[in-house]
């Protein structure tokens, strides 16, 4: 990817949040009306357009996520425009029931008063309630899947009850298009993502423990294999098999290698009752496939990297190993909490013995948090180097915080986030 292509995608996301909801404002500015009132109106429609952006990054489509800088890049501003919309939104009757307390609070009360108005006005509120009830699954991320899924609906449901409301006023223009748009992204996440329309078929072909607690399955591509990268993730729902039930849902997992024949090979770790249940997967039980996303080795083959893996997080870096022989200089950190716990670590100790261009530094950390501080390179040693994280959020977390400290810019530290809630 040549440096603009990198920096337009940087700033992809970014310009669109500005660009859809001023369009929206330029569109329908208010003219000749109050001060109070008219921002009242752009504010309501800044979130309109910035609710359009958060349906828009919330899809999954691998050839949109490359576009925009990932998954994971995509999940974060989904959040972001989210609240923010949420946010004025709720100025938008706020100010406009301000701009009449110059003629009496009663009549400013009437404005933001439900009991007092029409169904138009009842409808604008009830969209603001649902989108509240939505946007508690983003600040309670510890609740259950199932509820979790339950008031993100109800999340896309205010957008399109908020967007009724404008036209119940008489708004139709630009509304109309926007509730197009809206319906749109939002029947596309339903029958490509939540139903698995743009998944690709699999099968088990092998199951082999890896560790006590970890496996790594072997698919066998049904059709057309996904189009996967060394590195990346995928998103797959497992079906049901004589000794296995499927939990009816995408989960993320990271490809530790593929085959020729397009098998894609995962390393799950069990985290949870889905993945836990994993652990007696046998062949035979279907499989589901979207993808490939993200990884967090991104544009730096040309440069020294220095590899941090907390866990089930060095199973892209092993990805990248069994791929191809390193160009560069790579130091691997990776740390766990025995040996009885790591994944993959013969192999990394047998291609580290053979490879120059590799250094591997194993730590067994107990249950304590590793110091980082004492295992990283100093900032000297750090220079043009490129730091490509993968772990638990505490490890991805504390290493940001140690490379900064020692002069790495934010631009040369690459990770995922796998919780895309």
């Amino acid at each position: 990817m040549t440096p603009a292509a990198s920096r337009l995608r940087r700033w992809s996301i970014p310009l669109l949040t500005l660009a859809v909801p001023l369009g929206f404002v330029a569109w329908a500015f208010p003219v000749g009306l109050a001060s109070l009132r008219a921002a009242g109106i752009v504010a309501g429609w800044l979130g309109c357009g910035l609710l359009l952006v958060s349906l828009l990054l919330m899809l999954r489509e691998p050839r949109l996520a490359g576009w925009l800088g990932g998954l994971e890049r995509m999940y974060r501003w989904h959040h972001v425009t989210g609240v923010l919309a949420y946010v004025l939104l709720l100025l938008h009757p706020l100010a406009l029931a301000a701009s009449n307390l110059g003629a009496s609070p009663a009549t400013a009360w009437q404005t933001l008063s439900p009991s007092s108005e029409s169904w138009p006005i009842w409808s604008g509120w009830l969209g603001l309630l649902l989108l509240m009830a939505g946007l508690v699954a983003t600040f309670l991320p510890g609740i259950r899947y199932d509820i979790w899924r339950t008031l993100h609906v109800l999340l896309g449901a205010g957008v399109v009850i908020g967007l009724l409301h404008l036209i119940l006023l008489g708004i139709d223009e630009p509304v109309l298009p926007i509730l197009a748009a809206a319906a749109a992204i939002l029947g596309w996440r339903l029958v490509r993502g939540d139903l698995g329309l743009a998944a690709r078929p699999y099968i088990v072909a092998t199951a082999r423990g890896l560790t006590e607690h970890s496996v790594e399955v072997a698919l066998r591509p049904l059709a057309e294999p996904a189009m996967v990268t060394p590195g990346q993730f995928v998103l797959v729902e497992f079906g049901n098999g004589p000794a296995y039930r499927g939990c009816g849902e995408f989960h993320p997992f990271t490809v530790s290698s593929l085959g020729r024949d397009g098998t894609l090979h995962l390393a799950v770790k069990a985290l949870g009752d889905c993945t836990r249940r994993m652990l007696s997967i046998a062949p035979g039980v279907g499989a589901r496939v979207i993808g490939g996303f993200g990884g967090p080795l991104g544009e730096t083959d040309a440069a020294p990297q220095l590899w941090i893996a907390g866990g089930i997080g060095v199973t892209p870096f092993v990805a990248v190993l069994h791929d191809h022989s390193l160009r560069q200089p790579v130091r691997l950190l990776y740390l766990y909490r025995s040996e009885a716990d790591a994944i993959y670590l013969s192999e990394l100790r047998a291609m580290a013995s053979s490879d120059p261009h590799l250094t591997l530094q194993a730590i067994a950390t107990g249950d304590e948090p590793p110091d980082l501080d004492g295992l990283l390179p100093d900032a000297g040693a750090l220079t043009g180097v490129e730091c490509c994280l993968c772990g638990p959020p505490g490890l991805i977390a504390a290493a940001q915080r140690a490379l900064a400290a020692r002069g790495v810019a934010a631009r040369h530290i690459h990770f995922e986030n796998f919780e895309f809630r």
